[in-house]
């Protein structure tokens, strides 16, 4: 039986996905996803995402990754916002802290994560949160300030999760859960979140979920492979893979769609 899914994040503007992206998207549609979010990670990234969306009647973010962070302009927060002009944008990000590689300096890294939370609390709208390594200076922030958001691909600790969910963050999970080697602690706190929080990722075409039989012979992750990851989540929970599927579409919808022409 099909199940309806909405993968929560896909990175569609991935030159890995060159020249294939109407056939991942069929594909998608044909495992049953019914929606996907574009992540944008810097302002062009979120151009070219708003225009996949606009092709593929699906929905973006945008925003700048920290990745990107020390390559932003100093006009990038008026790109954004106009961006946020477009009904298929429904999220500020991907935005947030990376102090596992620092591809951008932290304080930059920092400076750019403020600006994009002032514009949050401005616009009133969701904001789609990246943290790795980077829980004190995330948890900072966000103290300073309240906004909605999600945690977009959660591999924290319990601490973490437990001061994410206080806080009033949905809670992305990935198939990092379905990785038996570098995934345990996620599996152990994946029955922590509360049925209103969770929402799937597949984060394509990073994280292919290792529990895939068979692995597509590209090793690259696709939408079509949001089941696996419901699946693998719908065990540590004790809980049927419908009800995972209703409820991550439930809670996209709530955060991201609730008022939204579309």
């Amino acid at each position: 039986m099909a199940h309806n899914f909405i993968d929560a994040g896909v990175n569609l503007t991935n030159s890995q996905y060159d020249d294939k992206r109407s056939d991942i998207v069929a594909r998608a549609k044909e495992a049953g996803v019914s929606n996907m979010l574009l992540i944008g990670s810097n302002v062009s990234d979120s151009q070219a995402s708003l225009a996949l969306a606009q092709e593929f009647n699906v929905v973006s973010t945008a925003g700048v990754h920290p990745h990107d962070a020390k390559e932003a302009t100093d006009d990038f927060i008026p790109q954004i916002q106009q961006l946020l002009t477009q009904k298929e944008v429904i999220a500020i990000g991907e935005c947030g802290l990376d102090f596992n590689r620092d591809f951008s300096p932290r304080a930059i890294q920092q400076s750019v994560f403020e600006q994009h939370l002032a514009l949050a609390k401005i616009t009133k709208m969701p904001v789609y949160l990246h943290e790795r390594d980077a829980f004190s200076a995330m948890k900072a922030h966000l103290k300073n300030t309240s906004v909605k958001g999600v945690l977009h691909c959660f591999t924290g600790n319990r601490e973490a999760l437990e001061f994410y969910l206080d806080y009033g963050l949905y809670i992305g999970i990935t198939g990092w859960v379905c990785d038996e080697r570098r995934g345990a602690e996620l599996q152990s706190l994946v029955p922590l979140i509360p049925d209103d929080k969770l929402l799937l990722e597949t984060d394509a075409p990073y994280l292919l979920p290792r529990s895939l039989s068979p692995k597509p012979k590209s090793r690259r992750n696709e939408p079509m492979f949001i089941h696996e990851v419901a699946n693998t989540v719908a065990k540590l929970r004790g809980q049927t893979i419908e009800h995972i599927a209703n409820i991550s579409v439930e809670n996209f919808n709530r955060l991201f769609l609730a008022g939204k022409d579309r």
